[in-house]
């Protein structure tokens, strides 16, 4: 074979490769379509009044017109009439003033995003991910937005993956890759190749946990996070995707209890950080999310539904284990509580 006959080998193959990208991303985005134009799952209502009073804001998962969009319920009524917003969303997180939002822009090649809006609608900025959306979380204070994006696979059991994590805040700027930024491992700064780091849970406008991981080992750390200084200091392991509760004592986050890589089991956990001690929580599932806690006795997260592709529930579950879950929101993703 000469090498005019092979570079057209080559160029047929990759033809054929393309048109197969291609082909998938169509039906793909047919499949999405068809999902937003059926009637809802779920009883629904497009309001302006969905930001008043204390309530929970998450993804409407309930197939059919409405998927995807940013939705919310009361707090006292959580099996409600949800009503939704127009603006769609992968992940969301809430304040009482505005929300943030990462989305997939989807289309033959899709693209990934993150905004951060008021509660009308109006978009206050916007910035490229480098990938899948992940996590977000915003201060309480409305002026710290932190996101995380897968930039190779698309889960944290995928061996190998790769993560950016980013802090903005709400005047445009941010903070650079945590990758960048310090990171000091039992006292002493240390800069493995493998680091990945997701799952901010702000404690204010200067500080926050999250996660640091290492992909080849598998070793996870909890972290403590300074904004002005710019360091990740690892202050326990075996941590994932905390969440602060709503008193400043204790993490929520999924723990490792089986398996490793694509065959891992999340359990969720909670830690008191005044003694380190860890309780691990009664859920037999495999629970792959970034826990929200309810209030002080409650956490909440996010599980697929068996019968449904793209579906999902919230669930509750008691912080002290004292209690089996229970589904708190059916067909919704992301929750986030919102209280006045």
């Amino acid at each position: 074979m000469n090498n005019r006959t092979k570079w057209l080998v080559v160029a047929g193959v990759s033809a054929v490769a393309l048109a197969a990208t291609a082909a998938v991303g169509v039906v793909a985005w047919q499949q999405y379509q068809t999902r937003q134009v059926a009637p809802s799952a779920a009883e629904t209502t497009a309001s302006d009044d969905w930001a008043t009073g204390d309530r929970v804001v998450f993804r409407n998962t309930a197939l059919g017109e409405g998927y995807g969009l940013v939705a919310s319920v009361p707090l006292a009524e959580p099996s409600g009439v949800r009503a939704l917003t127009a603006v769609a969303c992968d992940r969301v997180d809430a304040t009482p003033e505005e929300f943030s939002c990462l989305r997939t822009e989807r289309g033959v090649v899709p693209s990934y995003s993150a905004s951060l809006y008021t509660n009308d609608g109006v978009v206050r900025q916007t910035w490229p991910l480098p990938g899948i959306p992940s996590r977000t979380r915003i201060s309480d204070d409305g002026t710290r937005i932190a996101t995380t994006s897968f930039v190779t696979g698309h889960s944290y059991a995928t061996i190998g993956f790769s993560t950016e994590t980013v802090i903005h805040d709400d005047a445009g700027g941010d903070f650079g890759n945590f990758e960048e930024w310090t990171f000091i491992v039992d006292g002493a700064p240390s800069a493995p190749l493998d680091r990945n780091f997701w799952g901010v849970t702000f404690i204010d406008d200067e500080a926050f946990y999250a996660t640091a991981g290492m992909t080849n080992s598998g070793k996870t750390y909890l972290v403590k996070g300074d904004i002005p200084s710019r360091t990740l200091t690892t202050i326990a392991e075996d941590v994932e995707c905390p969440s602060l509760s709503p008193d400043g004592t204790r993490i929520a986050f999924k723990s490792v209890t089986a398996g490793s890589g694509p065959t891992v089991h999340w359990t969720p956990a909670v830690m008191d950080l005044a003694t380190g001690e860890v309780e691990l929580l009664p859920e037999p599932r495999n629970v792959d999310d970034q826990i929200e806690w309810l209030d002080d006795d409650t956490i909440l997260y996010g599980m697929p539904r068996d019968d449904q592709a793209g579906d999902y529930d919230v669930w509750a579950l008691a912080a002290d284990g004292s209690g089996d879950p229970a589904v708190l929101i059916e067909h919704a993703w992301s929750p986030s509580v919102v209280r006045r």
